[in-house]
């Protein structure tokens, strides 16, 4: 009986369950679709800054092409945020403002570190200034990362993503 009591729970932990996530209160400027979970619209889930801030903020230090010196990057990890919408797939392909897509490996964000960032130096980033979001690995702390592979996985002004 104990063990029939132990399994059942253990099945019950496993199951995923979707959900419905809070919609954004302010202008949307994130959406990610595909094969996630939990939405809040139609099928995707739609952010706003307000909520991407929400799920927690980490920052750190480093050195990158787009920048003089090292720069300090505050965002959102990007492996809670695909937990968050519950992500089951192996790719995630980003879509930036102007067009530009990059594919990059699920996988990257657990093993890297990589953030959606949202502040850089402190100051909200410009769409001017590769702003709203940008897709940024902590360059310094491998030296793997320092190569046209992770730079180009870097995607600034970060709009949607497709979850493959």
């Amino acid at each position: 009986m104990r063990l029939i009591l132990l399994l059942c729970c253990f099945l019950v932990q496993s199951v995923t369950l979707a959900a419905e996530l809070p919609k954004p209160a302010g202008k949307p400027i994130l959406t990610i679709y595909g094969n996630i979970e939990n939405t809040n619209e139609s099928g995707k889930a739609v952010f706003d800054i307000a909520s991407l801030e929400k799920l927690g903020m980490v920052s750190f230090q480093t050195s990158s092409p787009w920048y003089n010196g090292r720069t300090k990057f505050e965002g959102v990890p990007m492996s809670k945020l695909m937990d968050y919408v519950g992500a089951k797939g192996n790719v995630v392909n980003v879509i930036a403002l102007n067009d530009y897509a990059t594919a990059i490996p699920l996988s990257d964000f657990k093993k890297y570190n990589a953030i959606l960032a949202l502040k850089v130096n402190g100051e909200y980033m410009r769409i001017r200034d590769k702003g709203p979001a940008f897709i940024v690995y902590p360059y310094d702390s491998l030296p793997e990362l320092n190569n046209q592979i992770y730079y180009s996985r870097s995607a600034w002004q970060v709009s949607k993503m497709k979850i493959e």
